[in-house]
């Protein structure tokens, strides 16, 4: 397999963390974005071919999650996240997160099944979604980038209620087996709801300094907008007042 070559040199900045990212059926690439030149298209082609067959046919037995695979090449790792018949793929700096990978091609994944679902992606042909959905797939990426503190905080919350609840339910596996009273079994399920509705708390927060943030964004482009406004009002009318005066 051969060396990714960016066609700019790459820092150490979160802009840079995420490098090439496609929607793929089978393996037919629907929509791809990069803001660099090299061969990380043709290589993520040569990983999607190596995916297992019939890997994204369904999710997981019982509704698990989907099947993602990763492939390392010379300082970069190709993720794929595959998904009843679609392969969501994004290539990033291998010194990038785990989670923030992760996070992109849920997010990604989400998103295209909500747009298309069900749609004309179905027997879309090969970049024929690549001029309307290509700037999507960018908005995803600076997206993730912006919030990747949040998403840290949000999976590793997700992980600790995981392992509490794993816990808790081999607890409960082995009072059984040991046939405990049923008092002391209701107490342990009463502490897991306690810590359960804490690690929501912490989640609900997270969205919150999240939501405040966008909306001081928001803001902060709406009064520069009714700056230029004023700007443009003053310039046409030399000043502010625009009525006509009969002499």
């Amino acid at each position: 397999m051969a060396s990714p070559a960016p066609g700019r040199e790459e820092g150490g900045g979160k802009g840079e963390w995420l490098i090439y990212a496609f929607v793929a059926r089978g393996t037919a690439v629907l929509a791809e974005y990069t803001e660099f030149t090299g061969n990380f298209p043709a290589i993520a082609a040569q990983c999607l071919q190596r995916l297992p067959a019939g890997s994204s046919a369904s999710p997981g037995p019982g509704g698990s999650a989907p099947p993602r695979f990763s492939y390392a090449c010379d300082r970069h790792t190709f993720n794929f996240l595959l998904h009843r018949g679609y392969a969501y793929c994004v290539v990033a700096k291998e010194s990038v997160p785990k989670n923030v990978s992760v996070a992109f091609l849920e997010r990604l994944k989400d998103d295209f099944m909500k747009r298309y679902g069900g749609g004309k992606a179905d027997t879309a042909l090969a970049k024929s979604l690549n001029k309307e959905y290509g700037p999507v797939i960018k908005l995803h990426m600076q997206y993730v980038l912006d919030h990747s503190d949040e998403i840290e905080k949000t999976l590793k919350v997700q992980a600790q209620v995981s392992e509490v609840k794993n816990i808790m339910l081999d607890n409960i596996e082995k009072t059984l087996g040991r046939g405990e009273k049923l008092s002391e079994l209701q107490d342990k399920t009463s502490d897991l709801r306690s810590q359960a509705q804490e690690f929501k708390k912490q989640g609900v927060k997270i969205r919150r300094k999240t939501w405040l943030q966008n909306m001081k964004i928001k803001l902060v482009i709406l009064g520069i907008l009714l700056l230029l406004v004023i700007i443009v009002w003053a310039s046409i009318c030399q000043g502010f007042d625009c009525t006509k005066h009969e002499t």
